[in-house]
Order: structure tokens, then sequence, then C-alpha cells
């Protein structure tokens, strides 16, 4: 989903610049893929943490990775 709004949000940037169609196309499918690509990775790397805690992580590894956490707690 991402991928498809940085693909959609590159095309209306481009129309609005003056590029032309091709140009357009071009920069939203590298958006696309960028984003896709970083999304990708961040989801790997926190599955990858939460198989493999660090040493000092204890039982409080799964809580540490919850990147939403300091907006709960007010």
């Amino acid at each position: 989903m991402a991928g498809i709004a940085a693909m959609l949000l590159a095309g209306i940037l481009g129309t609005a610049m003056g590029l032309n169609i091709t140009a357009t196309y071009l920069a939203s499918g590298v958006a696309f893929v960028a984003v896709s690509l970083w999304v990708d990775s961040r989801i790997t790397r926190r599955r990858s943490a939460v198989r493999h805690p660090g040493p000092d992580a204890g039982q409080d590894a799964n809580v540490a990775l919850d990147a939403d956490s300091s907006k709960r707690e007010g």
C-alpha cells in the first residue's frame, strides 16, 4: 500500500511540475520500487529482531520493538 501511495504522489507531483508523461511514469515507478524495498527491509529487520533478541534484552524484548509504545503511554 505504501508503494502505491508513493507512486500516486510522484505522479501527481510530476504532473504538477510539468514533466511529460514518460518522465512522470518513470518517476512513479522509481518511487514505487524505492518505498516497497524500504518497507520490506523494515519488516525483515523487525521480524529478525523478534526471532533473535539481543543478549541483554531479557523478557522485555518484544516490548522494546513496539514502534508506537511511546505514543500509548501518554
